[in-house]
């Protein structure tokens, strides 16, 4: 079983279509709204991949 939900953009950066995604399927499966996110940005600041945890412990 996944221990995260992570998301990486299709060409390089994240759209804000794949962010909402992200967000959607976090929530759908009760991810709480004050749960940390990690994410890995390019060198101009873009985001490249967001992932959290699905479980508290694994913050």
């Amino acid at each position: 079983m996944p221990t995260s939900i992570r998301a990486t953009g299709e060409a390089k950066d994240l759209t804000l279509a794949e962010l909402a995604a992200f967000v959607e399927n976090a929530r759908k499966v009760g991810v709480p709204d004050d749960r940390p996110l990690r994410a890995e940005l390019s060198t101009s600041g873009k985001i490249k991949v967001l992932e959290i945890a699905l479980d508290e412990e694994d913050d």
